[in-house]
């Protein structure tokens, strides 16, 4: 099979030759050795051979967000002020929104040699900069679906791999607005006033979804968020509040259109299964072992892997500091819970990337065996 053929099939529940295997973030399209970008951690000659790997060996997913075209204007952006500059070789993001006599500030920083950006002040810090917050105009979907990228990735990819098109839902969109404490204390306490700001981002959300999904049908999707409700942040009564009543209208679309919906959530998932089932989704990513998470693959897999292609479950801390011949154990036990039995597929796969410029010789020698292990299957 090819390896856009094993994808293909996997997601329809379909014999494969072999599990697929794929490197998540990493694709080796969007990682370019050659870009200059003091900021691009893959331009250190540490991270050629696991690119080239990626290319070459994985079941490549390349994510895409496709933008719209000729959109009305966020009614937030004329109130919104950015400036950007620079510290210690580190770049600053400072944002102010007006909001009737309030100004809301938020922070980031990114740092060269860490590819991640840390929120240092949250945009919302109490209960009347929410209500000022939600005193704006929301904003409304319009305009056309931008499908030139999609289309040029998946010409480039030809048959190594699938695009898979990526989206926040709703808890995702509110969530980031708040620091981890603040968030909690406010969807616990503020049922109301949450579920308000939920609707705000859900009507903007589920209707580029619908677009989206009828531009480009048929593709593979990841909807990030809902791990900000499981435990032990929010109990499962609020994860059905929360994430099934805002998701499954987005499952909906892109399932109507043929597309695949795959739920995103780290860390615990045993309490929240059944609900993640109840999205409709047909995937779930990453299935994180107990340490990170608190449910086995094999657990998963037999409870739930009629109803969902499984994508997991290799932890990334392990593939940076296991010794390569315990790492082989961890592969050798995902690849065995997740194919046994019957089930609708399972595509081999860390928990996220590494992050830093270099790349240590462990890692790499750990993903080579990842390929040599999956390969030999």
């Amino acid at each position: 099979m090819t390896r856009r053929e094993r994808l293909m099939a996997t997601l329809n529940g379909a014999p494969v030759d072999r599990p697929p295997v794929s490197f998540y973030e990493l694709n080796g399209v969007d990682e370019n050795p050659n870009d200059k970008d003091p900021f691009n951690i893959y331009s250190h000659p540490s991270w050629k051979p696991l690119i080239d790997l990626t290319m070459e060996k994985t079941d490549r997913i390349v994510r895409r967000h496709p933008q719209i075209k000729d959109s009305t204007p966020n009614p937030i952006d004329n109130l919104t002020k950015r400036e950007t500059y620079y510290k210690d070789g580190s770049r600053y993001v400072e944002t102010s929104i007006k909001a009737g006599k309030r100004t809301l500030k938020s922070l980031t920083r990114h740092d060269p040699d860490v590819n991640t950006t840390w929120t240092l002040e949250h945009l919302i810090k109490d209960i009347d900069d929410l209500k000022a917050y939600l005193d704006i105009p929301p904003e409304i979907f319009s305009g056309t679906v931008d499908v030139e990228d999609v289309i040029k990735t998946e010409k480039l990819l030809g048959d190594t791999g699938i695009v898979m098109l990526d989206t926040g839902d709703p808890l995702c969109s509110a969530a980031s607005l708040f620091d981890m404490a603040d968030y909690t204390v406010t969807a616990l306490t503020e049922q109301e006033l949450f579920h308000k700001l939920l609707q705000r981002f859900a009507t903007y959300l589920h209707a580029r979804t619908e677009a989206v999904a009828k531009a480009v049908p048929g593709r593979l999707w990841r909807i990030y968020g809902p791990e900000y409700a499981s435990a032990p942040y929010l109990p499962p009564d609020l994860f059905n509040d929360y994430v099934v009543a805002y998701d499954k209208p987005m499952v909906y679309s892109i399932h109507k259109h043929g597309g695949f919906a795959r739920i995103h959530s780290h860390g615990n998932l045993k309490n929240i299964l059944d609900l993640i089932v109840e999205t409709g989704a047909m995937g779930l990513d990453p299935i994180e072992p107990p340490g990170q998470g608190d449910v086995e693959l094999e657990y998963v897999r037999k409870n739930y892997g009629k109803q969902l292609v499984l994508f997991g479950n290799l932890e990334i801390s392990d593939i940076e500091t296991m010794p390569t011949n315990l790492f082989e154990k961890k592969i050798d036990k995902a690849l065995m819970e997740g194919t046994a039995g019957e089930g609708r597929g399972f595509v081999l796969m860390p928990s996220a990337c590494p992050y830093g410029r270099v790349l240590s010789e462990l890692t790499l020698r750990n993903y080579e065996k990842t390929i040599e292990l999956v390969e030999a299957y």
